[in-house]
This record gives structure tokens, C-alpha cells and sequence, in this order.
């Protein structure tokens, strides 16, 4: 079977893993390859995810580096095990990579946290408030484009029907963006409200009079993994989504998210602000 051209990020995510454990190991992929009887470049593309591997073997692979930590290998094995194709597959011809490789992270998640500043979270959009926003932004986009993001953005939402536990953090800024004008700003802040009555979700606010808050460049969304080597970060950046999932960067943005939630009010003064903003709609 030829190498996968654009392994998806779960993909690339296994191999990152099982060049991670190798290393650890202090093992170069040339022995490694020898002592599993396959070459060099099989071993490579296994690590930058263009091949996949058998559960048998990464097993052997993990027993061979001396990971003790099962938890984490069977987990591996759940991905690497995988073969369903979800239902973001049908925008592959249609949407950029990365935005599939979102939602197939929170297909998976075992918890998502999110911390907006000037955006609405994108799984808690209106569809009226996705048209609003894709129509300023990027006005020349045919409009079969156009409303298959919009599509693809109302199924994201099928993580709140999951029950995955989902926490969101959002900057006063963000509730105050008259984004598709009044009428659509207001039903987008009451569809917050309407969220925040599932039991999955936990809505915050940071108001405007959060003394000290400096963390308006901290706009983020951390993916829980089964285990916590595979969480994942996501940041959105000009040519779109990027994905972070060093060891040393997840700390760190742990760390930063532990500083978002210092500043955001409890859910229900939270609910209070967003009730008392749409009214001044």
C-alpha cells in the first residue's frame, strides 16, 4: 500500500507518539527497523503517520521500548485500530484538511476547554451567525463553499450531543460583536444561554472589569485525550487551524488555561452578563 499523502492529524499524532517512545528508548529507527524485520523507511513513515501499523505490532514496538505505561498504549491502539471514516469525510474534497482534522479531535475527545476572545466559540454558533461571518469575511466565496462550511460548522455541534464535557471560557469582547447585526447577535447570545443549560457544558465570562487580566492573545482550544500524552492544542492562525501537542507546550497551556479560569466570573454571574447583553441588543 503507497504512503498516505495528508495523514490526518490523528494519524500523524500515533507516529509523533511511537517516535517519542523510541526515543526515550534511546534506539535509532535503522536498529529498530532491523530487530522488527521491515526497512528504515517503513519505520519512517510510520512515525510521520503515511503508513499505519497493526496492533500486534505496536505492541511489540512499545514492549521493545520498555513502555510500562498501558494506559497510553492501549490507547494508541484505539487509533491506530481505527477505520471508520466519520462524518467530516464528506467535506474532504470540499474544506481545508485542518478543518476536518478538528472535528475529528473533538469526534474523539474525552473533554474539550475553549477560551475565546472575539469570537463566539465555532461548535456554539448560530448558523445565521456562521452565514454572517463567512459573507464579511471572505465576501467572493461561491456560495456552494459558502454553505457547506456553514454545514460543516452546525455538524461540529454533534460533540454537545455526545455529552463530551465542554467548557468554555468567553471574553465579554466576544459577547458584544454585533457580527450579522443586532437581531442575529442577540438569538446568538441566547443560544449561549440555551447551551449552558446542557449538562456538558460549563459557560464563563471575563468581564471587562477583570482586574489584571492580560490574556487577550490566549484565544485557544485544548482537546482532552484519552490520556493526557494525547491531548491537543488548537490556535487558529491566519492560514488556519494549528495543532500543538509537545509535552513541554501542553504544560504550558495548561497552565495558561489555569489562568483564564482565575479570571472568569462563576457560570451563573456569567449567565447574568450575557442576559443583561442582550437586552442592551
Amino acid at each position: 500500500m503507497p504512503p498516505r499523502v495528508t495523514p490526518t492529524t490523528r494519524q500523524a499524532r500515533l507516529g509523533a507518539e511511537l517516535r517519542r517512545l523510541r526515543e526515550a528508548a534511546g534506539l535509532v529507527s535503522r536498529d529498530v527497523a532491523a530487530w522488527l524485520g521491515t526497512s528504515q523507511a517503513q519505520i519512517s513513515n510510520i512515525e510521520s503517520g503515511k503508513h499505519g501499523i497493526s496492533e500486534e505490532r505496536l505492541r511489540r514496538l512499545a514492549e521493545h521500548y520498555a513502555c510500562d505505561d498501558n494506559q497510553l498504549v492501549d490507547a494508541l491502539v484505539e487509533v491506530a485500530n481505527e477505520r471508520d471514516k466519520g462524518w467530516w469525510e464528506e467535506y474532504r474534497s470540499v474544506l481545508a484538511p485542518k478543518a476536518l482534522d478538528l472535528a475529528e479531535l473533538e469526534h474523539h475527545a474525552s473533554y474539550v476547554r475553549t477560551f475565546q476572545v472575539v469570537h463566539i466559540p465555532g461548535v456554539l454558533q448560530t448558523e445565521e451567525h456562521v452565514r454572517a461571518a463567512l459573507v464579511f469575511v471572505e465576501p467572493g466565496t461561491p456560495e456552494d463553499v459558502r454553505e457547506a462550511r456553514v454545514s460543516f460548522r452546525m455538524q461540529r455541534q454533534q460533540v454537545l450531543d455526545s455529552g463530551t464535557p465542554y467548557d468554555v471560557v468567553i471574553h465579554e469582547a466576544a459577547l458584544r460583536m454585533r457580527v450579522g447585526g443586532s437581531k442575529v447577535a442577540r438569538a446568538q447570545l441566547e443560544h449561549l444561554l440555551q447551551a449552558s443549560e446542557r449538562e456538558s457544558v460549563t459557560l464563563r465570562v471575563i468581564p471587562f472589569t477583570s482586574e489584571g487580566f492580560a490574556g487577550a492573545g490566549l484565544a485557544m482550544q485544548y482537546v482532552g485525550g484519552v490520556v493526557a500524552q494525547l491531548d491537543t492544542v488548537q490556535i487558529d492562525t491566519p492560514h488556519g487551524a494549528e495543532f500543538i501537542d509537545a509535552p513541554a507546550q501542553l504544560h504550558r497551556y495548561r497552565a495558561k488555561l489555569e489562568r483564564v479560569d482565575n479570571a472568569a466570573l462563576p457560570q451563573d454571574a456569567s449567565l447574568d452578563l450575557i442576559r443583561r447583553i442582550a437586552q442592551e441588543l
